[in-house]
């Protein structure tokens, strides 16, 4: 199972064992560290997304070393002014190793009723609130579930203006 978590303005797709980088958290080595801005989480067709985050779902790391990374040089120059400037900077950072992706919404659960299912059969149908965010083939397909004729060579808006007028 893997997740995505955001730390320190940035995104990492991570597992247990794996190693990351992270911007310099001020924790001591050796220490753990929880996650608790996590973004995915899961496998294939059981991933959950949060909006932007999963509620009840982190991912713990114990912190390995804190340090700084290699120099980069920054030079600024101006020709024929005279002007050179040369600067160094090292970014800190803090080595992470993930140790477990927990949560009650990470882990699998069972297939729920779709509310299709659940609804009686003399009850209208519920128009979508996203319509015209839908591409051709989904409003066909919807159209066909709502026993909705509509021309399968119209426009989107000309199938929307349709749709919505059938669903009224």
């Amino acid at each position: 199972m893997y997740a995505v978590i955001e730390t320190g303005g940035k995104q990492y797709r991570v597992q247990n064992g794996d190693r990351i980088a992270v911007e310099k958290l001020n924790i001591e080595d050796g220490q753990q560290v929880v996650f608790d801005k996590v973004l995915v989480a899961g496998e294939g067709a059981d991933a959950k997304v949060g909006t932007p985050y999963l509620d009840g779902v982190t991912v713990e790391g114990k912190v390995i070393e804190s340090g700084r990374g290699k120099k980069v040089v920054i030079f600024k120059y101006k020709a024929k002014k005279d002007y050179r400037k040369k600067q160094g900077h090292r970014q800190p950072y803090t080595l992470v190793e993930i140790t477990a992706v927990a949560g009650k919404q990470a882990e699998t659960k069972p297939a729920e009723a779709t509310p299709a299912e659940e609804k009686p059969a003399d009850a209208a149908p519920v128009k979508k609130p996203s319509l015209k965010s839908m591409k051709k083939a989904q409003l066909i397909e919807f159209a066909k579930e709502n026993n909705i004729d509509i021309d399968e060579k119209a426009t989107n808006a000309v199938m929307i203006e349709t749709i919505e007028a059938a669903l009224k």
